[in-house]
């Protein structure tokens, strides 16, 4: 499972992952979302709620999440933090191991190219899961990127540590 968190729209995506094949199914995707003028106090604890919701249904076997990561926008990046914290509490809950992920390497893993745009990613993800149009919202198709990269990092892994076929 893939999880791009914010406060407004938290994406989220499960990708499963048929090794014998080498092929991508994507499982289901969609988007958590709160009133935009509802204090935070509100939205932790529906975010909360509903990451718990998505992880009973699914029961992923991993969690990855995109690292938190700004440049000017600090009150931004904290409340995507706070946002983070939930969805990670949420995984520690239900026992499912999160893996954390740069944007950069999201965008190696399934761009092959780390300065891919929001279009080409949106486009890979389409491609690499066989759909007919782009996952939306965005905030959707990004949850299902850090699905993918997780994927592919876990394979290379095991290939690195012997374990993998």
């Amino acid at each position: 499972m893939g999880l791009d968190p914010g406060t407004a729209i938290m994406g989220w995506g499960v990708v499963d992952s048929d090794a014998s094949r080498g092929k991508l199914i994507m499982v289901d995707y969609g988007a958590l979302t709160t009133r935009a003028k509802a204090p935070l106090v509100e939205r932790l604890p529906l975010l909360y709620a509903g990451v718990l919701d998505v992880l009973d249904r699914y029961q992923p076997e991993a969690m990855s999440v995109e690292e938190l990561f700004f440049t000017k926008n600090v009150s931004t990046a904290i409340s995507v933090g706070h946002a983070r914290g939930v969805a990670i509490l949420a995984a520690a809950h239900r026992n499912v191991p999160v893996f954390e992920y740069t944007p950069l390497q999201v965008k190696q893993a399934v761009g092959g190219y780390g300065r891919a745009d929001k279009a080409q990613m949106q486009e890979m993800v389409r491609l690499m899961l066989a759909l007919k149009s782009v996952p939306q919202p965005d905030d959707a198709a990004d949850g299902l990127a850090l699905a993918i990269c997780h994927i592919h990092s876990a394979r290379f892994t095991a290939l690195i540590e012997g374990t993998g076929s």
